[in-house]
């Protein structure tokens, strides 16, 4: 700034006749020809610098006459730069079409201090920016599953059966559930989804995280992942870090995008039909406009259950194949993203913002197959000696049938007696209605909608301010279908409404910054949030206990029971923070110091204050070291507070389907057990690392210890007795009559987590810049310091500590060639333990050896605007070790559902883009 203002005063001093100047402009472009908007055109020795505008183009007059070293650079895509000679009077055209970049270390972040943004290289505390093109470079639609390649330390993997948590899938950062990351859009909170992962592979069991797959590929900039602990600065649920997800802001031109892949098993289907179109508003104003549409087929990759085999075997051709139950990715229909962002500035002080979304889904997956001769509670009430018959006279207090006992024999029912209940309307059995056993098929249609506005300004003496507002919310209404409420008898329906979940969240926030000087910078801030969980109330027919009970008949509907009158309600809970944050350091200073303090106080628990302190020492001009400690904590959500429900798994031990409920702590029942409130989980991280910055060859080392206390989980299982189930009737759930086992949330236990991120990449000037490397790896371990064993049991240890492999990395090679640009990746999963999900029992401590995948992607322009790329996502098939036999046998499962890079296969795909520009770009 000092710079800028003596060569202006300089300019202003001396007559214009006394310089020899020129001009320089030209066009930015892509390397397809696309002009790029927004990109930052430099002259570093003069301190002058320019955007480009629409169709890339720029111009920088006065420059003085000579050599001048000019410098391109956009997020996405590789630093550029040119020497340019300016004659005295003359324009010098200089053009610079850039190359895609992998994961860049050089970029600007804003995430990790409130000061101005700075490069990742320079950054106090480890932070990945990830372009767009990074991201997007991959068979994959869905923003979770595509970070998974690009983040280190960020995991996410199919869960099949696995209720609600099929429709939201849970991401881990740093080995920790899914709701210790906080998750920004344009630097704002994002409001959680409204699904509890009831069955989160044991990682993120319980966890109620944002719904990140509501974010289309197509409408970002760059992704940001602040990788530390950041409550200080963000708040409540920033113990693992932060993801902060920068919208488009272009004004000119779009994209359309059309992919379309499938698994090379032949299922599994995908096509999307995504686009993106910026236009000016007024002068100063931009509105980008992102819609993605798509469909995906379900996969299977199950056996057919021995069971299964036993009944087909024996004649009963009802039975469904090629797999009675199936494991493999659930059906998504109709997956719209829509998304806004737009801006205007009134003058050069303030801005009025906005951006918002509107996301529909429906996601329609299976549960587990239901034998028509064993199925307890529907089909049989002796473990399978004979079929359970129902009595329709004592139903209705008229007397009794005296329906026939029918008999099995070698997985067939007594035909003779069988067809005597057939004909008896007084009696019945429901193989009438499913002779072939049935599977439920479970299912939400989610709607995901939020909507941010806000104003900031600011002075010429370094006073800025930032005034907003923001609503979010997120419902999952559920549905399930192919079932029965088996005490309903034969007026029960077969397709259910059981309710739905739905979270709201609406806050207010006040930041201000004072940069006092080049080496200062304060800032502080206020917030108020309110959040409301909300359990809608299912049909009667998905929750009630009807007639045929008392004659063993399960009650609600089978596979994911409504919740009733008194499982309904509304909950919610406001709280107010207050926070500062100080930076300390300017440019050319070798040290950074930054320091950041919060005070959080809810309406349920009371107040949290949390710190946090870090720096950067720049030891050479090349190498530097970074290190940052700070607390935090994570707040109970209303939703795990108070909602109840059940979920039905296979239990090996007993080789059969087993109800399991998650009821409140504060039940009566659980109270039985050491169920009480429940309290915020404190943290305590630190991190320590080295950054060596050598221009083309950029790393980051960085060691990270997260110390958890009163963590927050769901305990063992526990079995009810009868009259643990009288007491659950009594609270109205109703349910209750049904379950086997249950267990909930508490604070009583304690974990360590601790690991290693590199991050690196490289870019060899004897390659013209054509060829770039990336280099990820992350080591991770969890281990649990304390537990009280009346709650948590060995199992629930061991899900915690070796759920996800202890190792991991990838390689990225992006080469262009003759107009060819390729990709390779290869990521390497290290071993991992399966500790169980939906099946549990006899599968505990199953370890499963590593795998190594490879990606490739290889893109060709079809005209200048056009693009078409091909590619396969696990090239060569790789699959995990094939599942226990006794497994397989039981319940179909091939392959562990625990698998970190999934297990449907290998994929290909083709996707094709085309971009424009309205002002001749």
């Amino acid at each position: 700034m000092l710079k800028r203002a003596f060569l202006a005063l300089a300019f202003l001093a001396v007559p214009a006749a006394a310089f020899a100047q020129g001009t320089i402009e030209g066009r930015v472009t892509s390397a397809s020809g696309a002009g790029l908007s927004g990109a930052r055109v430099a002259i570093p020795a003069l301190d002058i610098s320019v955007g480009s505008g629409p169709g890339g183009a720029y111009s920088i007059s006065g420059v003085p006459a000579g050599d001048h070293e000019v410098e391109v650079r956009i997020i996405g895509y590789a630093i550029q730069t040119r020497t340019v000679s300016v004659a005295s009077g003359q324009t010098a055209n200089q053009d610079f079409a850039l190359e895609l970049q992998a994961i860049n270390l050089g970029e600007l972040v804003v995430v990790g201090s409130r000061a101005q943004p700075r490069t990742v290289t320079e950054s106090m505390v480890p932070v990945d920016v990830i372009p767009v093109s990074e991201i997007t470079s991959q068979a994959e639609t869905n923003i979770d599953f595509l970070l998974r390649t690009v983040v280190p330390s960020y995991n996410v993997r199919v869960e099949p059966i696995s209720d609600a948590a099929t429709i939201t899938r849970p991401a881990n950062l740093r080995g920790l559930a899914s709701d210790h990351t906080m998750v920004l859009i344009n630097g704002k909170r994002r409001h959680r989804g409204s699904i509890i992962t009831w069955l989160g592979a044991g990682l993120s069991d319980g966890a109620q995280g944002v719904d990140i797959g509501s974010i289309p590929g197509i409408a970002l900039r760059q992704v940001e992942v602040l990788r530390d602990g950041a409550s200080a600065q963000y708040g409540s649920d920033a113990i693992a870090g932060v993801m902060n997800f920068i919208l488009k802001d272009d004004r000119d031109g779009g994209m359309i995008e059309v992919k379309s892949g499938s698994y090379y098993e032949g299922d599994g289907d995908m096509l999307t039909i995504s686009g993106n179109v910026g236009v000016p508003l007024g002068a100063t104003g931009f509105a980008n406009l992102s819609v993605e549409y798509g469909n995906q087929d379900p996969t299977d990759r199950a056996i057919q259950r021995a069971d299964a085999l036993g009944l087909l075997a024996a004649g009963n051709s009802a039975v469904r194949t090629p797999t009675a139950q199936i494991w493999g990715s659930p059906e998504v229909n109709d997956d719209l993203k829509v998304w806004l962002n737009t801006g205007y500035t009134f003058n050069d002080d303030e801005q009025f913002y906005a951006f918002g979304n509107l996301s529909t889904k429906e996601v329609d997956g299976g549960f587990f197959f239901r034998n028509p001769n064993t199925r307890g509670a529907v089909f049989s009430g002796d473990g399978g000696e004979t079929l359970l018959i129902g009595d329709v006279l004592k139903a209705k207090g008229l007397g009794s049938a005296n329906c026939p006992v029918v008999n099995i024999t070698n997985n067939v029912p007594d035909p003779a007696a069988l067809a005597q209940v057939f004909a008896d309307p007084n009696c019945f059995s429901f193989q009438e209605m499913f002779p072939g056993g049935f599977t439920p098929q479970f299912g939400g249609n989610v709607t995901d909608w939020s909507v941010v506005s806000g104003v900031k300004g600011g002075n010429d003496s370094g006073f800025t301010w930032d005034a907003s507002a923001s609503f979010g919310s997120h419902t999952a209404d559920f549905f399930i279908y192919n079932t029965v409420n088996a005490a309903l008898g034969p007026e029960t329906p077969t397709h259910f409404d059981p309710g739905l979940y739905r979270q709201d969240e609406f806050n207010l926030n006040f930041d201000v910054a004072y940069e006092a000087s080049e080496q200062v910078h304060l800032a502080g801030g206020l917030e108020r949030r309110e959040e409301r969980f909300v359990i809608g109330q299912g049909q009667d027919e998905s929750w009630k206990i009807g007639p045929y009970a008392a004659q063993g008949f399960s009650s609600s509907s089978n596979g994911f029971p409504g919740f009733s009158p008194i499982a309904a309600g509304e909950w919610d809970r406001q709280n107010v923070a207050v926070y500062g944050d100080m930076h300390l350091g300017g440019s050319e200073d070798p040290w950074t110091v930054g320091a950041a303090l919060r005070w959080e106080d809810f309406s349920d628990f009371g107040s949290q204050l949390t710190g946090k302190v870090s720096g950067r020492l720049e030891v050479s001009e090349r190498l530097a070291l970074r290190a940052g400690g700070s607390t935090g904590f994570r707040a109970p959500t209303p939703g795990q507070q108070n909602a109840f429900n059940v979920s039905t798994v296979f239990d090996a031990t007993i080789g059969d389907l087993v109800n399991r409920g998650t009821i409140p702590s504060t039940s009566a029942v659980a109270a039985l057990r050491g169920g009480e409130q429940l309290r915020p989980e404190k943290a305590f991280s630190l991190t320590a690392g080295t950054v060596f910055d050598a221009d083309a060859f950029k790393l980051t080392m960085d060691y990270y210890r997260i110390a958890i206390s009163d963590r927050f989980a769901q305990t063992q299982t526990f079995s009810l007795t009868d009259d643990e189930v009288t007491r659950l009737l009594g609270e109205g759930i109703t349910s209750a009559a049904n379950l086997a086992e249950f267990r909930f949330f508490t604070n009583d236990f304690s974990t360590r987590t601790q690991g290693i991120d590199i991050v690196a990449n490289y870019t060899p000037p004897s390659m013209g810049g054509a060829t770039s490397f990336s280099a990820l790896f992350n080591y991770n371990g969890t281990t649990v310091t304390g537990f009280n064993p009346d709650v948590i049991d060995t199992d629930r240890v061991d899900q915690l500590e070796q759920s996800i492999p202890s190792w991991r990395g990838s390689l990225n090679v992006v080469h262009t060639i003759g107009g060819v640009r390729g990709l390779l990746r290869g990521t390497w999963y290290d071993s991992w333990v399966d500790v169980g999900g939906v099946v549990i029992g006899g599968v505990e401590g199953t370890a499963f050896p590593g795998r190594f995948l490879v990606d490739l992607e290889l893109s060709t322009d079809l005209t200048d605007d056009a693009t078409i790329t091909i590619g396969a996502n696990n090239l060569f098939d790789t699959y995990p070790a094939t599942q226990d036999p006794d497994t397989a046998d039981n319940v179909g499962l091939l392959y562990p559902e625990s698998s970190p890079f999934g297990f449907n296969g290998g994929y290909y795909y083709v996707r094709v883009n085309y971009r424009w520009s309205w002002f001749g770009g």
